[in-house]
């Protein structure tokens, strides 16, 4: 499909009002004005965060790319140089989780007032944005999330003071009987090493989280196409790019109604 971007200028409550940019790309259909489809937000607004919506948003959804450190300077990318991640770093620790949660939430209110998305929302996000992508699945209004290379969270480490509270919240039962969760984690990522990921798995199935964890053969940031320092993997992007999206349009892509669990155990088979 072919696709737009725009953006909205949404007043933050929490910043005095000062406005958080979200970006909107949207798919396009010539001849069906009235279109609608679902809806998905990603965060980090950065080339490759763009690109990745982009094909996101081509395969008929429309997509929502918040500006994440708009409390400190302006909509435009952060770059991948030294001082950029410097800066990024920096940020990251001085925003209030709170602020985080409500970037995401200002999204998904947008998102479902926007006239060509119907209302069915998902998230997904790399890296700090795989953390916020989780954190927003919280919102009951998201009915799947797939984080890629989430940091921080098995060392409670976002935002300021460096203590979030996401796998607590998992703990006690914030994400349980809410939408589906896939958590995706390179096996050499040096961000979140094996005993993090141990950790993050067994919290979110201990609260009885559906949820899909993949480790793959693959470092950190292996979907970033730009500046990855040697670590991008084309290959396996396009491949998880494809289970991402088998998740959104299984989750939101159609309306199923509201779910209705009838306790039925699966049968033990041959």
């Amino acid at each position: 499909m072919l696709i737009t971007k725009t953006f909205h200028d949404v007043p933050s409550k929490l910043d005095n009002g000062r406005p958080i940019r979200i970006f909107v790309v949207s798919p396009v259909v010539p001849n069906y004005p009235q279109a609608k489809f679902p809806g998905n937000e990603i965060y980090q607004v950065t080339g490759p965060v763009e690109r990745f919506a982009g094909q996101i948003a081509s395969q008929g959804y429309v997509v929502v790319c918040p500006s994440s450190y708009h409390e400190f300077e302006g909509p435009e990318a952060i770059p991948y140089d030294t001082e950029g991640t410097d800066r990024g770093n920096k940020y990251k620790i001085e925003k209030d989780v709170a602020a985080y949660d409500e970037d995401a939430t200002l999204s998904v209110d947008l998102l479902v007032s926007l006239q060509n998305c119907n209302g069915r929302i998902a998230a997904t996000g790399m890296c700090l944005g795989g953390h916020l992508a989780l954190r927003a699945a919280f919102d009951p209004r998201v009915l799947s999330t797939v984080c890629f290379f989430a940091t921080d969270v098995h060392s409670a480490t976002l935002g300021k003071g460096k203590n979030d509270d996401s796998l607590v919240r998992v703990q006690k039962g914030d994400m349980t009987g809410k939408g589906e969760l896939v958590m995706i984690f390179g096996k050499q990522d040096t961000h979140v090493p094996r005993e993090g990921r141990d950790l993050i798995r067994k919290t979110l199935e201990d609260a009885e989280v559906p949820c899909s964890f993949l480790e793959v053969q693959a470092q950190h940031a292996f979907i970033r196409d730009e500046s990855s320092k040697g670590r991008w993997d084309a290959a396996l992007t396009r491949s998880l790019f494809t289970f991402m999206m088998e998740v959104f349009d299984r989750t939101i892509g159609r309306d199923l109604g509201p779910k209705v669990d009838k306790g039925e155990k699966v049968e033990h088979v041959c």
